[in-house]
């Protein structure tokens, strides 16, 4: 009798921040999102160079977790997302920790997208949403194996999931979602009128 299996799965976490203590107050934390991009005068003019969209903190803070005690707090909050994740993986850590390498404010405006891209030199990443008005932009996954299909045809549409091309996943505010840092991923086109606020962030093995 023939038999197919699943094989080399990828994982994708995603959970409520609020699952893990301390508590963040939500409204406060896009508050000093803001704050800190009003602020930020070197991360403004990044932007403007490099024709990013909006407002990222990526290129010029990297101490939010001491600036505002609420980042601080969302550090404690994600540092048991990550663990659970990481154990989930089934990682071998050989009595070494995943620790936070960076965290950034992404604020995206009206027709504003993020190209493609992964995160070198990391082990996890992930992001937490802090506004997500109707119509702003989902997260695009790609197929990892993407690179080598060579001349198979396309999927169907109705293909089913473990097999789609991309998977589109559509947080919601307070959410967390993890995924290896090999793992290509993009930000579609907002949508949305609004902004569409989120804090990303990169985990290490050391």
């Amino acid at each position: 009798m023939s038999q197919i299996e699943s094989l080399f799965v990828t994982r994708l976490y995603r959970a409520a921040l609020s699952e893990f203590a301390p508590k963040i107050d939500p409204d406060e934390l896009e508050a000093s999102c803001y704050s800190i991009a009003e602020d930020d005068e070197a991360g403004q003019q990044w932007c403007e160079e490099n024709g990013y969209p909006g407002y990222t903190s990526y290129a010029s803070l990297t101490d939010l977790g001491w600036r505002f005690p609420i980042f601080d707090d969302l550090i404690k909050s994600l540092n048991q997302h990550v663990a659970a994740f990481a154990k989930d993986l089934e990682f071998d850590l050989d009595d070494r920790n995943l620790v936070l390498e960076d965290l950034w404010i992404n604020i995206l405006p009206e027709g504003g997208t993020h190209s493609s891209h992964l995160h070198p030199h990391s082990v996890i990443s992930g992001t937490t949403y802090v506004a997500m008005p109707d119509g702003a932009s989902a997260l695009k996954l790609e197929d990892p194996r993407s690179a080598r299909m060579m001349a198979a045809p396309a999927r169907r549409k109705d293909a089913r999931r473990d097999l789609q091309p991309f998977i589109y996943m559509t947080p919601e505010v307070g959410d967390v979602l993890l995924w290896e840092s090999w793992l290509r991923h993009e930000v579609p086109l907002n949508r949305s009128e609004y902004d569409r606020v989120s804090v990303s962030f990169n985990y290490k093995w050391e």
